[in-house]
């Protein structure tokens, strides 16, 4: 087997947030295969080909994906962010599982920047401290598995990113979640929507969670709720990096 396959993060927008080492191997492919908004960011050239595919047919597209490296392509499949973040790179293993004669093939994972650290970045540090990332749709998961991560993140104050937050399938399951958190959470608990990161339409916009509605996020936001001590200074947002130890209890 001489073709070798990269899954590859092409990060949150812009062409300057693509990491050198995917950049070398977008170079050397000979195919390109990935959701068909992630391939139009490549462009085209004498010696590849271009597979752009629709986004509910991710194990399809790792299938090919492989076969062509089985068959001495050299191939990249692109995600946006980090192809490890709710992304290709766990298809690909997942087709792997059933075909062991693949196994032996040349698989490279190429980080990139993830939507939601382009966010925090952008509105200052709110991810400072623990933190857990939820994808909010529920094509691969029923939503009472939603609900329950985030009310349980929510107990026990992480602050979140939520990836996919409201569609127009489902533009009532946002607004549900908020219901959670503010079942949970302090009302001026600060919630940042991040739409658009690093592209012309970027928007970033902080609230308190009673501030908060459901049209404040669609497709292309990422939201990122702070924890209890997550506060402003300035024009930014961050989130302290350490939690103050209780006061002892008093000795009977």
């Amino acid at each position: 087997m001489t073709g070798w396959l990269v899954v590859a993060g092409l990060g949150p927008g812009s062409d300057a947030l693509v990491t050198p080492e995917v950049t070398q191997a977008l170079a050397e492919a000979t195919d390109i295969v990935g959701y068909i908004p992630y391939v139009a960011r490549i462009a085209p050239r004498d010696g590849l080909t271009l597979y752009p595919s629709d986004n509910r047919v991710e194990m399809d597209r790792a299938a090919h994906a492989l076969e062509m490296a089985a068959a001495g392509h050299r191939v990249v499949v692109v995600s946006s962010g980090d192809p490890g973040v709710f992304a290709m790179a766990a298809a690909i293993f997942e087709a792997l599982e059933d075909r062991p004669d693949w196994q032996s093939l040349d698989i490279r994972i190429l980080p990139g920047i993830t939507a939601m650290l382009a966010a925090a970045a952008r509105a200052g540090a709110p991810l400072g401290h623990d933190f857990c990332a939820i994808n909010l749709s529920d094509n691969l998961k029923p939503f009472e598995v939603v609900e329950k991560r985030v009310a349980l993140a929510a107990q026990a104050d992480f602050a979140m990113a939520f990836y996919n937050p409201r569609s127009a399938s489902r533009p009532h399951q946002f607004a549900r979640v908020l219901e959670i958190l503010r079942s949970h959470s302090a009302p001026d608990q600060l919630i940042t929507f991040a739409r658009a990161v690093s592209t012309p339409e970027e928007a970033i916009r902080t609230v308190t969670l009673t501030e908060a509605t459901p049209e404040m996020a669609d497709m292309r936001t990422v939201v990122i709720v702070g924890n209890s001590m997550t506060r402003r200074v300035g024009r930014f947002v961050y989130t302290p990096r350490s939690v103050p130890k209780p006061a002892p209890r008093p000795q009977p």
